[in-house]
């Protein structure tokens, strides 16, 4: 049992070496709620090919964080949608989860949504959405994440941090 502990612990330390490799860590890693694990999964599960999906939208679907909505002539119906990539959507829901204790504007999107009515699972999958669309443009531009930008606006005034 020792032996597989040390072994996970190996292949742990490997993969977070590997993942402070990427180009990208320094955007991922900016998000809050996306660590060294969530982070390194988002990034393998989006690709390096940043042509690959033509704007957010592409990629939330393929995430499964965005909505479908079902319409006929007499009744409109919005759903989750089940047919998505289901390891970006497993991470997700563990990234926006881990990204709303921390008081501030994202707590505030999770909070507003649930007082809408949206049920835990549905205001997290909505927080993902907003998150994903954002890591997607600061993926494309290679900006760092910025709350202010993210979310103009907000009650709560955010505080430059030293450099």
């Amino acid at each position: 049992m020792n032996t597989e502990c040390a072994n996970a612990d190996d292949l742990n330390g490997a993969a977070s070496e590997a993942f402070r490799q990427e180009p990208d860590h320094r955007v991922s890693t900016s998000f809050p709620g996306l660590g060294e694990a969530t982070g390194a999964r988002v990034l393998a599960e989006i690709g390096d090919d940043r042509g690959r999906f033509a704007d957010a939208r592409g990629l939330k679907a393929f995430a499964g964080s965005a909505p479908v909505t079902r319409a006929s002539g007499r009744s409109i119906c919005v759903i989750h949608r089940h047919v998505k990539n289901n390891r970006l959507a497993a991470v997700g829901f563990v990234w926006a989860f881990a990204a709303i204790p921390r008081p501030g504007p994202i707590n505030d999107h999770y909070d507003r949504r649930r007082t809408q009515g949206d049920r835990h699972a549905a205001a997290l999958r909505n927080l993902f959405n907003r998150l994903l669309g954002q890591l997607y443009h600061c993926l494309r531009t290679g900006q760092t994440y910025e709350e202010s930008k993210a979310f103009p606006g907000s009650a709560h005034p955010v505080e430059p941090t030293a450099a």
